[in-house]
């Protein structure tokens, strides 16, 4: 059973399955502030888990909960309490954090989204040198948990591909995809945060290239 309709619930269509829970609705911008919103989710979660006691949860987290310069933010806040009452309250679960996802639609202020629309519309940004980003394709997400839920018992595991992509790197794939120039002001500031990956992320991964996995990125949905 899929809760939820955007992004990632679309990609979840084809392993729906009666024994599993997937939880993909509610808060998808960070930038949110209202506190209904969240209320909001909470409430759904609660009564889709009392309706489905029998089925194993899977609940989808960010990997920004670990990044130390966003533990203050009404986003990450939010998330903790949601990973908190899980691990409380569940016999069966997993919670998956994930980072910057890549797909067709979705929310645009991702980056990939953010970036594509800067360049398409011919638009100026800021560029952070120091800033590196953990993306993960849609299509992962699915296949990740087709093969490996299973064998996963309330656990929390980060998922990404596990490697830190800096700007440029991303922009330049973009730049050859489109056929046109990114203008953006280049500022030394940014940051990242390091992600303990687990061994099955790690796996999932093994002898794909990071600039091979960024450029087939860009085919799919560029």
């Amino acid at each position: 059973m899929i809760i939820g309709t955007g992004l990632i619930a679309n990609s979840l269509k084809d392993i729906d399955s009666e024994a599993m829970l997937y939880f993909a609705s509610g808060v998808s911008n960070s930038l949110e502030t209202r506190s209904s919103e969240f209320e909001r989710e909470f409430s759904l979660l609660k009564k889709s888990v009392e309706e489905n006691k029998a089925r194993k949860l899977v609940y989808f987290s960010t990997l920004s909960i670990l990044d130390q310069s966003k533990q203050n933010s009404h986003y990450v806040l939010h998330k903790k309490e949601m990973e908190e009452y899980i691990k409380n309250h569940l016999e069966s679960y997993l919670i998956l954090r994930i980072g910057n996802i890549v797909g067709n639609g979705g929310n645009p202020n991702t980056l990939f989204n953010f970036l594509k629309n800067q360049i398409t519309e011919d638009r100026e940004f800021t560029l952070h040198n120091k800033a590196r980003r953990l993306l993960i394709d849609i299509d992962d997400i699915s296949r990740f948990l087709e093969s490996a839920c299973a064998q996963l018992r309330n656990q929390t595991i980060n998922f990404a591909f596990p490697y830190y992509y800096n700007l440029k790197e991303i922009i330049r794939i973009l730049e050859q995809q489109m056929g046109r120039t990114a203008k953006y002001n280049e500022m030394d500031e940014g940051d990242f945060y390091k992600v303990d990956f687990d061994e099955k992320t790690e796996n999932f991964f093994t002898g794909t290239d990071p600039q091979d996995y960024l450029k087939v990125l860009a085919q799919k949905y560029i």
